[in-house]
């Protein structure tokens, strides 16, 4: 009989040896450094490729990889078997259906939109987020036991992004010279990203500052970094960043036994970082707006100078106390001691708010109506881009949702399309300035989607939710279980989330890629985990051979939809390329080729208006007025909410078919549509004159 090594201890027979192997040889696990970093890469490509979300190229090419590499990952997960020796569950389905079903309706909003073209770029939006979400359920499929991993990743893109949006400000000259605003912005152009890249941070570096294992060394490095993104976090003036991250660490501390840890390390943290804050917010160069280069380079190098020291303090003062913990482990009863501190300092703060309240003028209803009053008026005096607008309640974002209330309540079912926002807010703008968002994801899916939308989103939070409940162990019997390192570690992936959500509700970073890719990558892998008792349980079983054709049908079918999804993301790109090159043949006088280029322009973006436009002004340039017609009036069609089409369709009646009569109806529904646009106004003026002084 023939015998073969299995192992370096037993030998077996072959013809059992076939038996116990299953049908594909189980690989190993992905190396934690390479989970590590490519999540840290992906993060810092969609914060510096997309930046805010508002170039087209650049966030579409985004949205393109992400299709691609969670379409791999889900691949490759369908393809690798299982390390348990339990049969397959479908853990985190009920989220993923959730969130597709949303992508559905943004989808399906193309038919009723009153600015499709709007509409597919939300679409385009919604299928990478879900590709990025199934991307985190696939991970945590194909790598169980490296949550840590991804930790890691989240926590050093925060850091780097941090790192170099300070970096912005220690070099001015070399990095940011044409920077005309204080607040921390880059890379992502807008400074409430870079706060929420900060916050996101905070838990991981929390978690590493205070886990029990790991390298000691390599845990210390958490009080520097720790230290860097409550820089950054203040320096961007971000209140709701602010308020996102005080809401996660107190859940992470609620939850989380390692209070006594978390509490040293924030402590020290703050205590040596807010010295430096307070010297930040007196210098004229780091906090006021159009300040001259050689102002921002002294401050610069002086803010420089002080972050070396706090680096080098910080890491000190870890290295202390992770020598004096190490010697000096704490008992329980300095642990029971440091959480009764931390429930009754939880609970003396409202009492001290009620207190600080009451002893204010006007007593505490006039100080809650104030503060009420400036939160929720769009006329309240807008808060200074200084830092004292770190204790103002007045935003400019009442304004925005109360737009958004107007055109929801013009819309309630089933909204007026995804994106319509930005371009249906000009009927009810109170001044002239250009806004994409409503700056709060469920008020901008109100008026985009309506109930429907709302319900949706709110099915796939209470998805996740349900599933983290699962995961950690909520119930009052859980709760008591022993809280190992792997619980702890998906608390924070979960907390993460939560920051992430909190912020969105009152911002438009959902419509960051690089805000938005973390917090999706961690819910995923939190709802494709085991339940705690599931986790506890032996997996003893044995192992459940695969059906490796269904398995490599299922992952070519989910490649194909990932690169259709990626190829239709990119027709609005080659829309805007073939219009560029239309111009150009334009303004070279290649008439013919101009129209024939917009026209392919327009066939591979049928949805957007901006081909009909160049159309229609290519052919009037040669005399084509009735083609020129034609395009506007399908523009018209196709956008009726645009001002812009009916303001093209006027001037082509007013200056090519001399008609002002026809053209003063066109200019008012422009007007009717956008009645703070200055050429909305004009138009009306010049025209009625027109028709006046021709007796009509």
């Amino acid at each position: 009989m023939a015998w073969v090594p299995v192992n370096r201890r037993a030998y077996v027979p072959r013809k059992a040896r076939r038996a116990l192997v299953p049908a594909i040889d189980v690989p190993l696990p992905p190396a934690a450094p390479t989970i590590l970093g490519g999540v840290a890469f992906a993060i810092l490509l969609c914060a510096f490729l997309a930046r805010g979300g508002t170039q087209l190229e650049r966030t579409t090419w985004t949205y393109v990889l992400l299709m691609l590499a969670g379409g791999a990952l889900c691949a490759l997960a369908l393809i690798v078997p299982r390390e348990s020796r339990t049969p397959a569950r479908l853990r985190g389905v009920w989220l993923l259906g959730a969130f597709a079903l949303l992508t559905a309706f943004t989808a399906l909003s193309i038919n009723w939109s009153l600015t499709p073209s709007e509409s597919w770029l939300e679409t385009n939006r919604m299928l990478a987020y879900l590709a990025t979400l199934a991307g985190g359920l696939a991970l945590g499929r194909l790598a169980p036991g490296r949550w840590a991993a991804l930790i890691g990743g989240v926590a050093l893109a925060s850091v780097l992004l941090c790192l170099w949006a300070l970096l912005t400000k220690v070099f001015p000259g070399a990095v940011a010279a044409d920077e005309t605003f204080a607040r921390l912005r880059a890379p992502f152009e807008y400074w409430n990203s870079v706060g929420l890249s900060a916050a996101l941070g905070v838990p991981p570096m929390l978690w590493l500052a205070a886990r029990r294992s790991g390298h000691g060394a390599v845990n210390v490095l958490a009080w520097p970094a720790l230290g860097l993104l409550l820089m950054c976090l203040l320096l961007a003036f971000s209140r709701g960043s602010l308020l996102a991250i005080a809401i996660g660490l107190a859940l992470w501390l609620a939850v989380v036994p390692l209070r006594l840890r978390a509490l040293a390390t924030l402590a020290g943290v703050f205590v040596a970082t807010v010295p430096l804050v307070v010297w930040a917010f007196a210098q004229d160069g780091l906090t006021e707006d159009g300040v001259p280069l050689a102002v921002r380079i002294d401050a610069g190098q002086a803010l420089g100078g002080l972050l070396l020291l706090l680096i080098a303090a910080l890491t000190i003062a870890g290295l202390a106390v992770g020598f004096l913990t190490a010697v000096h482990p704490p008992g329980q009863r300095a642990r029971r001691r440091v959480t009764r501190t931390l429930i009754a300092a939880l609970a003396a703060v409202p009492v001290v708010a009620i207190l600080l309240l009451a002893t204010a003028p006007g007593g505490i209803d006039g100080q809650v109506s104030k503060a009420w009053k400036q939160a929720t008026d769009p006329e309240a005096a807008l808060p200074d881009n200084s830092p004292t607008r770190l204790r103002d309640t007045s935003s400019v974002r009442a304004r925005y949702w109360q737009e958004a209330s107007k055109i929801h309540g013009n819309h309630e079912l089933i909204g007026a399309g995804a994106g319509a926002y930005g371009q249906l807010r000009l009927a009810y703008r109170a001044n002239r300035g250009v806004v994409r968002h409503a700056h709060s994801y469920p008020v901008q899916v109100l008026a985009d989607l309506g109930w429907v939308g709302i319900g949706l989103s709110l099915l796939a939070v209470a998805a996740f939710l349900a599933a983290a409940a699962r995961v950690l162990g909520v119930s009052r019997s859980a709760l008591r279980l022993p809280w190992d390192a792997e619980r702890v570690g998906l608390a924070t992936l979960a907390v993460v989330v939560i920051v992430f959500g909190v912020h969105s509700a009152i911002d438009w970073t959902w419509y960051v890629p690089g805000n938005a890719v973390p917090a999706l990558l961690c819910a995923g892998y939190v709802a494709s985990r085991k339940t705690l008792r599931e986790r506890q349980a032996p997996d003893g079983d044995a192992p459940v051979p695969a059906d490796t054709r269904l398995r490599a049908a299922a992952a070519t079918l989910v490649l194909v939809i990932a690169l259709t999804a990626a190829w239709s993301a990119l027709q609005p790109v080659r829309a805007v390329n073939a219009a560029d090159a239309a111009q150009v043949r334009f303004e070279r006088g290649e008439v013919e080729p101009a129209a024939s280029i917009a026209r392919i322009a327009h066939d591979r973006n049928p949805l957007s208006v901006d081909p009909l436009f160049q159309l229609a002004a290519i052919e009037v340039s040669a005399g084509n007025v009735p083609p020129a017609k034609a395009a506007l009036e399908q523009a018209v069609e196709l956008e009726p909410a645009n001002p812009e089409t009916w303001r093209q369709l006027g001037r082509l009646r007013l200056d090519q078919l001399d008609d002002p009569r026809a053209a003063l109806r066109a200019f008012q529904y422009a007007y009717f549509l956008d009645p703070q646009g200055a050429q909305s106004i004009n138009d009306v003026v010049v025209t009625a004159r027109i028709l006046a002084s021709r007796g009509g």
